[in-house]
C-alpha cells in the first residue's frame, strides 16, 4: 500500500497547477513545481508536505492576507469545477496555509475557514486559534455549530476536540471543558450522522478527564431521542471500557445474575502472525431480561517486561432469563503499524458489564 504521502504526487501537482493557473493571475507552473520539488521534498512525510506546499502557495499568493482569502475561494471555487480534491487529505495544505499565515488576521481568518472547511476540514487549522484568541473563538464556534452548513457544524464540534488525535493539543479545553458544552448541546439532535459521530467523539475525549462531565451529560441527554442516545452510547465508550460504575448503572449494566464459565485458552503458545483463540461460556441466571456488554483484556507484553491493558468489544445485547451462549474468539497477532508485538507470556481476561472476571489466563507469544 502506497504511504499516504505520495498523495502529494506529480500527478496531484499537476492537477493542482492547473487549477491555480485558472484561480492567481501571474502564476508560474514551471516555478511552483520547481519549489515543490526543492528543499529534500522525497524526504518529507505527509505534514511536512502538507506544509511545503502551503509555503510554496505563498510565493504566488497574495501578500495582503484579505487578498488572499479572496483567492483562497477562487481557487475552491475552480477545484470543484474541475471536480479537484474535495473533502481529500491532500486538499488540507489550503486549512494549513491559514494556519501559518492568518493567524494574526483574526477576521479575515475566520471567513476563510468558514468558507474552507466547506471544501475540506479545517479542524488541525483552527487549533491555534483556539490557543491565541480562546475566548472569542469559542464563541465563534459556538456560532458555527448553528450553521446551515453541516460541514460547518461538524468543525464546531471536531475543532473544539480537547484530544483531538495528531492535532495540536488544546491545553485550557482539557483543564476546563465547559466551554466545549454549549457546542456540544446545539449538536446533540443534529439531522448529520457526520455531525454526530464528532459529537460522541468529543464526548468521549472529554470523558477521559472529567469523566463527571460526561456522567452529567448521559443522565440529561439518554431517554431525549434514539438519535441522541447513539451519540451518548458511544461518547461513553471509554467509560464503559474502564468499567466506571456510575455509567454501568445508567446502561443498566450489571453483571450480578450473569454466570460465567469454562473459560480456556484454545492455543496456549502462538507463532507470531497468528491468533490466540479463547473461548468462555455465559448464562443469564436471573429470571428478568439483562443486557450483557462482553469484552476482553488483552495484557501485551511490552518491550521492558511489563504488561499493557487494552479491551476489546465483544458483543453487547440482550439475554432472556436461562438464555446462554458459549463465546469463541480470535485475536491476530499480525504485524500492525500500530503497535509492535513482543514476544513472551501475555495474558487473558473476560469482562462481563464492566466487570473482570477470574481467572486471567496466560498464553505465550513465540517468534
Amino acid at each position: 500500500m502506497s504511504a499516504l504521502k505520495n498523495l502529494y504526487s506529480p500527478s496531484f501537482y499537476n492537477r493542482l497547477s492547473a487549477i491555480l493557473t485558472e484561480s492567481i493571475p501571474g502564476f508560474d507552473k514551471a516555478e511552483f513545481i520547481r519549489l515543490i520539488n526543492s528543499d529534500g521534498f522525497e524526504n518529507k512525510e505527509l505534514k511536512e508536505r502538507m506544509r511545503h506546499t502551503a509555503i510554496v502557495l505563498h510565493h504566488f499568493m497574495p501578500k495582503d492576507f484579505a487578498l488572499a482569502v479572496d483567492a483562497l475561494q477562487t481557487i475552491i471555487e475552480n477545484a470543484r469545477q474541475a471536480n479537484f480534491g474535495e473533502d481529500g487529505l491532500a486538499s488540507m495544505f489550503l486549512p494549513d496555509y491559514i494556519e501559518v499565515y492568518g493567524l494574526d488576521h483574526y477576521d479575515d481568518a475566520i471567513k476563510a475557514l468558514e468558507y474552507v472547511t466547506q471544501y475540506t476540514s479545517c479542524e488541525f487549522a483552527v487549533r491555534p486559534f483556539l490557543i491565541k484568541y480562546p475566548d472569542q473563538m469559542m464563541k465563534q464556534m459556538q456560532a458555527w455549530s448553528l450553521h446551515d452548513n453541516y460541514k460547518v457544524r461538524r468543525f464546531a464540534s471536531e475543532g473544539a476536540r480537547p484530544r483531538l488525535p495528531w492535532a495540536m493539543a488544546i491545553p485550557h479545553l482539557k483543564k476546563d471543558p465547559s466551554a466545549v458544552l454549549p457546542i456540544l448541546e446545539n449538536l446533540k439532535n443534529d439531522p448529520s450522522e457526520f455531525v454526530r459521530r464528532s459529537v460522541a467523539n468529543n464526548i468521549n475525549d472529554i470523558a477521559k478527564d472529567h469523566p463527571d462531565v460526561v456522567i452529567d451529560i448521559a443522565k440529561k441527554w439518554k431517554g431525549y431521542n434514539t438519535l441522541t442516545d447513539a451519540i451518548v452510547k458511544h461518547g461513553s465508550r471509554t467509560l464503559l471500557k474502564q468499567g466506571h460504575a456510575e455509567i454501568l448503572k445508567i446502561y443498566g449494566l450489571d453483571a450480578i445474575h450473569i454466570e460465567f464459565s469454562d473459560f480456556e485458552i484454545i492455543t496456549p503458545v502462538v507463532k507470531m502472525g497468528d491468533s490466540v483463540t479463547f473461548t468462555f461460556g455465559i448464562k443469564n441466571i436471573s429470571l428478568q431480561p439483562q443486557t450483557v456488554r462482553l469484552e476482553y483484556g488483552m495484557y501485551y507484553m511490552k518491550a521492558k517486561g511489563q504488561l499493557a491493558k487494552k479491551v476489546f468489544k465483544i458483543s453487547e445485547k440482550t439475554y432472556q432469563p436461562g438464555e446462554q451462549a458459549v463465546i469463541t474468539r480470535n485475536q491476530s497477532f499480525k504485524a500492525i503499524t500500530t503497535r509492535v508485538f513482543y514476544p513472551g507470556e501475555h495474558q487473558l481476561s473476560i469482562i462481563i458489564n464492566g466487570q473482570e472476571k477470574e481467572p486471567v489466563l496466560s498464553f505465550n507469544l513465540a517468534l
